[in-house]
């Protein structure tokens, strides 16, 4: 958390006004930290005096160990598998015996090179390394944000990173991805890391999935990962035998089918617990402290529209906001919210970049400064 300063070059003090400015990032445009330190801008410069604290946000999925590091955690590196069985170089975040682990890292889609996908086969492996490398630094306490995977092999990989023993018929290892799966004959895990007992993690996660089904990790995140109709059917045959084999028990529980299965693999083999995403980053950034004295946040996000209204970031901050009793605006690149569905949430007021500029792809790309633009109008339209 940064607090970039307050004593205008007026004299005035204004000392008794702080903003907090708290968005996610706008995906494809600008990370978390630069939409804040760009809306920060914007802000000051209208109102010179202001004293404004930078908090990004995340709410699982890309970014969320950015925010960490922001929030002031230690920023880890490790290189780990990647979702294409490449080393891939991954970051974590520790403060004290809590760490922060992204699934995105180290088995996001977004690592795999442009025109590839690998639906049946990518692997989450990497991550499991990652959780490794957590475990070996002293963490007893695990962030797990399970958002923007390239895999769909139920949380295979994590597993036999972790020790687990996934073999076919013959006695050996099956192979990765969720296509590998279908050949598993027998589930070991006695070489689980015993660490894990000890250590509480938690999973941050959005989405409400189950593990298999017309609503599961296969038939509705498959098709963004690569997979056809026919790919489809595989995977999820392939889940539901994997749940079959490790206990079929938590297959069905929300958020199983986040990350590709990942969540159902923490539940049902380490002891994971699942909280909403926004509220674990929010507890673990120091949210509820970071709101003593402000008079407004502003977050935000790319488009604010129906996903925003089921557990997005922006609709934590804003209901840890309105708790309270502090006003919010919300910056965005397109809204898609009725003014009903915005004071629903606790905004007040959202700017979209698309009334400066409609064009998008060029919102888009100048996105920088149209935000500053934005912030501007913020500090006059709430009085700041």
């Amino acid at each position: 958390m940064t607090d970039l300063g307050h004593g205008g070059r007026d004299g005035r003090d204004r000392s008794g006004t702080r903003v907090l400015v708290a968005p996610d990032k706008f995906k494809g445009s600008l990370t978390a930290l630069q939409v804040a330190e760009r809306v920060t801008a914007g802000l000051r410069r209208a109102r010179p005096g202001l004293r404004v604290t930078a908090l990004p946000v995340a709410d699982g999925g890309d970014g969320t160990v950015a925010a960490a590091l922001a929030a002031g955690f230690t920023g880890r590196t490790a290189r780990v598998t990647g979702p294409l069985g490449e080393p891939v170089t991954a970051r974590w975040a520790l403060r004290g015996d809590t760490a922060v682990v992204e699934l995105a890292e180290a088995s996001g889609l977004r690592l795999l090179p442009p025109g590839v996908l690998a639906p049946l086969t990518a692997t989450s492996r990497g991550t499991g390394e990652l959780l490794r490398r957590a475990l070996d630094a002293g963490a007893r306490k695990i962030v797990f944000g399970v958002g923007g995977s390239a895999t769909t092999d139920g949380g295979a990989g994590v597993l036999t990173a972790l020790g687990a023993r996934l073999l076919n018929g013959s006695g050996a290892p099956v192979g990765p991805g969720g296509a590998g799966l279908a050949a598993l004959a027998s589930v070991d895990l006695r070489g689980l890391d015993p660490r894990l007992s000890t250590t509480e993690i938690v999973l941050a996660c959005d989405v409400s999935n189950p593990l298999t089904g017309p609503t599961g990790a296969a038939a509705v995140y498959g098709p963004q990962k690569g997979a056809d109709a026919d790919g489809v059917a595989l995977l999820d045959a392939a889940l539901v035998h994997w749940a079959s084999l490790l206990g079929p028990a938590l297959a069905g529980a929300p958020g199983a089918g986040a990350a590709g299965g990942v969540g159902y693999a923490a539940l049902a083999a380490l002891g994971a617990r699942m909280r909403p995403g926004i509220e674990v980053l929010l507890d673990v950034l120091g949210f509820a402290a970071a709101l003593d004295g402000v008079a407004l946040v502003v977050t935000g996000e790319g488009s604010l529209d129906r996903q925003t209204l089921h557990g997005k970031a922006p609709a934590g901050v804003a209901a840890a906001a309105r708790a309270r009793g502090i006003e919010v605006a919300a910056v965005c690149g397109r809204l898609a919210l009725t003014p009903g569905e915005l004071e629903r949430l606790g905004i007040r007021r959202a700017y979209p970049l698309l009334e400066l500029e409609p064009d998008p792809a060029h919102s888009l790309a100048g996105a920088g400064a149209l935000l500053e633009r934005v912030a501007e109008r913020i500090a006059a339209d709430f009085a700041l």
